[in-house]
């Protein structure tokens, strides 16, 4: 009887253990719900847009793309193919492709890869990528990633105004709006958000990719030297610029340098500009956009259509 009670005590405690740490007695530990979108051609057309629940610390992105789509893969099943019948396609000069971020941020990792810990956005998009083989973040999952980080890792983040003071307080106040929570200082790690004129934001060189074009920062507009100043010129997803905007033009957009974290910028070539870029700050002119240009009080997506 001794010998039955101390074997039935060993179990109890070594499947409290096991449970404890996870190790596969079920599906997992939940971890809530993360939201999936599915769009094409730079999130110009809505083709899926839903929560998932139930996600759990085995799913991976494409875990969650397979219960919400039709899903064909390649390269082993690590990469997406097709969504519900719409395919990679190579022709007459043009590669159509499916690209996909988690809180705005392109994943340097395959969706078979990329595991979630809950309350993720994760954005695919379908898209010719001739032009911008790379876009290394994007501004349509906001308020991701200032809520959430990336890459599975909360960051901090840190406004730097750099010359326009009303537009910086907006910035802040839009940011503790969603509950983040702004820092002091540039701290190591930190999402940046640069707040000010072009003519001061070039100056830092992640932003300075923006003057290099799509290929060089994956943002379809830039800022030409026009009468001892600068002109916001939209590009559009052939990279050809297709419009000149006025002097009130402000521009949201975020980029990437190497593997630092994603910095945004709300600029323009002037303070009335900046202030214009600042009152983006919100889903309603953000979502689903690679990047945004707001111009007599109302925004538009880049590239240009």
């Amino acid at each position: 009887m001794t010998r039955r009670r101390g074997t039935a005590v060993a179990i109890a405690l070594l499947l409290a253990a096991l449970a404890t740490a996870g190790c596969g007695l079920g599906p997992g530990e939940g971890r809530g719900d993360v939201e999936l979108t599915v769009t094409r051609d730079y999130g110009a057309e809505s083709l899926l847009d839903r929560s998932v629940g139930d996600v759990t610390e085995s799913d991976t992105v494409m875990r969650v793309l397979d219960r919400s789509a039709e899903i064909t893969t390649r390269y082993g099943g690590g990469f997406v193919q097709s969504i519900d019948g719409l395919e990679a396609d190579r022709a007459f000069g043009d590669s159509f492709d499916w690209f996909f971020y988690v809180n705005g941020v392109e994943a340097t990792v395959g969706a078979a890869d990329y595991s979630l810990r809950g309350g993720e956005r994760i954005w695919w998009d379908y898209r010719e990528w001739s032009q911008a083989m790379r876009v290394p973040a994007v501004v349509g999952s906001w308020p991701q990633p200032f809520t959430g980080g990336y890459e599975g890792e909360r960051r901090p983040v840190a406004v730097e105004c750099m010359g326009e003071g009303a537009a910086c307080v907006e910035v802040r106040t839009r940011l503790r709006g969603v509950g983040a929570s702004p820092v002091a200082g540039s701290p190591n790690g930190a999402i940046r958000v640069l707040v000010g004129p072009w003519a001061r934001v070039r100056e830092d060189p992640a932003a300075a990719l923006i003057e290099g074009g799509p290929q060089a920062s994956g943002v379809f507009a830039y800022f030409a030297e026009r009468g001892g100043g600068f002109e916001l010129r939209g590009l559009d997803d052939g990279g050809e610029p297709v419009r000149a905007f006025g002097p009130s033009a402000g521009l949201v957009a975020a980029t990437r340098r190497f593997d630092a974290p994603p910095v945004w910028v709300v600029t323009g070539a002037t303070a009335a500009a900046v202030r214009s870029a600042a009152d983006l700050l919100d889903a309603a002119d953000l979502r689903d956009h690679y990047a945004v240009v707001a111009e007599g009080g109302r925004e538009e997506a880049v590239p240009l259509r």
